[in-house]
């Protein structure tokens, strides 16, 4: 059972764990509800497990979302799967979490509300975002494939963002940012649609990087935050 991996992601306002033989999905478990990682996080992973009769001896590594994200998120999330590693012996897999939302993306057909795939048979770029502070979103692009076609940023976005790439043709917006974007653009291949990242979404990096051996340092590995974290000024006492 040395391709089965067990998946946790993090990073943003959702929790999700999911378990994938190779690129094919056995079973995941998912909430949509924020400051929910550290409460529910341990509580699925064990539960998945002994629902599809599996310890973490029959997994070959534990794979997580990496960032960029939620700084409590991540670290819950990576703190969880470090500790998942050194109890079994497991190998540990990082995977960016704006590659996580494209090929969620890509898993769900891009369609709209009336059902129909967006971007079928069509080469155009996905740009998922990340809500950071105010106009601000972490960010990058990537192809049809779901390959990285930029670095990730930070980026304060304007009328002007992503200019380029809506000339030279379709682009889907999606991610927790995108909404904040979605005022600003008034382009015909602008295409906006709701996603959130899942750990399904990590299927197919996470399994390419088992296969060629390509881990993290249990002991030195952190977050790829991106951006330091600012702690929120206390309120005063009455």
């Amino acid at each position: 059972m040395e391709n089965i991996i067990l998946l946790l992601e993090t990073a943003t306002e959702s929790c999700s764990v999911a378990i994938c033989s190779g690129d094919k999905i056995i079973a995941e478990k998912y909430i949509n509800e924020p400051k929910s990682h550290a409460s529910l996080l341990a509580r699925y992973i064990q539960d998945i497990l002994a629902e599809n009769n599996l310890t973490m001896a029959d997994c070959g590594a534990v794979a997580v979302s990496e960032g960029p994200g939620s700084y409590t998120g991540l670290r819950v999330g990576v703190s969880c799967a470090k500790g998942l590693c050194y109890g079994a012996g497991k190998p540990l897999i990082g995977v960016g979490t704006l590659d996580i939302i494209a090929q969620c993306a890509i898993d769900n057909n891009l369609v709209n509300t009336n059902g129909n795939k967006l971007l079928e048979g069509e080469n155009y770029t996905i740009v998922p975002m990340i809500d950071a502070r105010r106009m601000e979103v972490y960010t990058a692009t990537f192809n049809s494939k779901g390959e990285a076609t930029s670095p990730t940023k930070a980026l304060i976005l304007d009328e002007n963002s992503f200019k380029e790439e809506l000339e030279s043709g379709k682009v889907l917006f999606t991610g927790n940012g995108a909404e904040k974007f979605k005022p600003l653009v008034n382009h015909p291949n602008a295409i906006f649609a709701e996603q959130l990242p899942h750990a399904t979404g990590m299927r197919v990096i996470a399994s390419a990087l088992l296969n060629k051996k390509e881990f993290k340092d249990v002991a030195y590995f952190e977050p790829f935050y991106l951006k330091d974290f600012i702690a929120g000024k206390p309120k005063k006492l009455l």
